[in-house]
């Protein structure tokens, strides 16, 4: 089962872009953080970083993926046998979910959700209104719901600092 990609948050149309994080999943292989764009702005664009991998359990249980950190927010932690993971840190922004552990020694435990995209941005000739959106996922990921579940791919972050005359 998949925790669900990250919101996108976008600023201006397509002047400012983060995209969300992938969704973790039932696998040893973390989907990608999402990624982030400048257009015309100036500032700092980073793509998320991924959860952590699940891990093949053999015969032996093990936890379920952490979720990736960004610059605004914690990533939740991997669940212990048979739990759901931890959610990322509560509004802090774009932190993934931990992923979940399976309840039987076969099979994987659930990767960590992906962080969004970060962006810290200046606009040096700002317009009197932009439109904009915010990610539908919330803002920070949510854990894997236990079983074998993936967390939650954190929501693209943007953050604007405006400077008046």
């Amino acid at each position: 089962t998949s925790g669900g990609t990250g919101g996108n948050t976008t600023f201006g149309s397509s002047l400012l872009v983060a995209n969300g994080g992938g969704a973790g999943s039932y696998s040893t292989n973390p989907a990608a953080g999402g990624t982030a764009s400048l257009g015309s702005a100036i500032g700092t664009a980073l793509s998320g970083g991924t959860g952590t991998g699940g891990a093949s359990q053999g015969t032996v249980q093990v936890m379920g993926g952490a979720g990736a950190s960004s610059p605004v927010g914690g990533g939740g932690g991997g669940g212990a046998l048979n739990l759901a993971g931890q959610s990322a840190a509560t509004n802090t922004g774009a932190g993934g979910g931990g992923g979940g552990s399976g309840s039987t020694a076969n099979g994987y435990s659930g990767t960590g959700g992906s962080a969004g995209g970060f962006i810290d941005a200046i606009i040096p000739t700002p317009s009197a209104t932009y439109a904009y959106s915010v990610g539908s996922a919330g803002a920070s990921g949510a854990a894997g719901t236990g079983g074998y579940a993936g967390g939650t791919g954190g929501s693209g972050y943007i953050e604007i600092t405006e400077y008046y005359n």
